[in-house]
């Protein structure tokens, strides 16, 4: 009987199976999952990103909701709306399909920013409020957005209190030559059949639980906060990653640990997450890319070293 952490491997596998050689952006979505955060996948069409939440969704045995984003539609779409009854002279709420385990907002950026934002209580506070009335959703809410590139035509760029709601910022991209070969040739499939169902959401409740557990060394604590103000302080760096950045950026390089199997948080694991966590919360001034902008934060900030 695999112990919990196994389960982590066990699930990653599960969902390899469907897509093929992205074995490390698999185990950022759990961990994003596992430290409470939100992924916000950005990537051309055809890729593989619906595949992977609904893979995801079946490999944890949840429920799973899944809104396309279009310029026509409203936050109730999403939401749910109240409707008279007048049979017993009430209100009655009919729940949208915010209220799930698992939401796939696909191309989340093809909609108006009144919509976009229709998302943020629910994605950082874990609830929703129509008609003066909150109404919790599930303690494991999870959304799983994709947009395009921005410079895809008929999108809206997503407002930056929208952005910071998201732990990660993941790319699928094309898949490698033999991988890609392998789903032409017949000999491998993309089929949500291969996928079945090997952790419950009690495991992944102690799972979520044990990344509190994570010990995080206060040389690393530091380290992980002087990346931080490292971003703040660049010269090419109009906005730097806010303070709800910051605890997101240790919460998950704990949750990482714990994929990681281990039980405490190193250096290394804030170095691999600051690109997925910090490239969407940066606003340049212009002149360097975000990449060339991460790679200096990390060259100039000094490792802690053990004594």
């Amino acid at each position: 009987m695999p112990n919990k952490l196994e389960k982590i491997t066990t699930l990653i596998d599960e969902i390899e199976k469907v897509i093929l050689g992205k074995r490390h952006v698999i185990q950022l979505t759990i961990t994003a999952f596992l430290a409470g955060g939100h992924v916000l996948f950005e990537d051309i069409p055809g890729v593989g990103k619906t595949v992977m939440v609904k893979s995801l969704a079946k490999a944890i045995h949840s429920d799973f909701s899944r809104v396309q984003f279009t310029p026509d539609l409203l936050p109730s779409d999403i939401l749910g709306v109240s409707i008279f009854d007048s049979r017993t002279n009430q209100f009655d709420f009919r729940p949208g399909p915010v209220f799930t385990t698992i939401l796939l907002a696909d191309e989340i950026n093809r909609t108006t920013p009144r919509t976009q934002a229709a998302l943020l209580e629910a994605m950082s506070e874990g609830h929703v409020t129509i008609d003066n009335h909150t109404y919790p959703l599930n303690p494991h809410f999870f959304v799983l957005a994709t947009q395009n590139p921005v410079s895809y035509a008929g999108t809206y760029p997503l407002p930056e209190a929208q952005l910071d709601r998201f732990l990660f910022r993941l790319h699928i991209g094309y898949p490698a030559f033999d991988d890609e070969l392998q789903l032409l040739t017949g000999q491998k499939e993309q089929s949500l059949e291969l996928i079945q169902p090997v952790i419950t959401l009690q495991e992944l409740e102690e799972l979520k639980e044990q990344v509190d557990q994570v010990y995080v060394n206060d040389s690393v604590a530091r380290y992980a906060l002087q990346l931080v103000e490292a971003s703040r302080n660049h010269p090419a760096v109009e906005l730097g990653v806010s303070p709800r950045g910051a605890i997101a950026f240790l919460k998950g390089a704990k949750a990482y640990a714990l994929t990681e199997n281990r039980t405490f948080v190193t250096p290394g694991d804030l170095q691999r997450l600051l690109p997925v966590v910090f490239s969407h919360r940066l606003i340049l001034r212009g002149g360097l890319s975000v990449d060339e902008v991460m790679h200096q934060i990390i060259d100039q900030v000094s490792v802690p070293i053990r004594s």
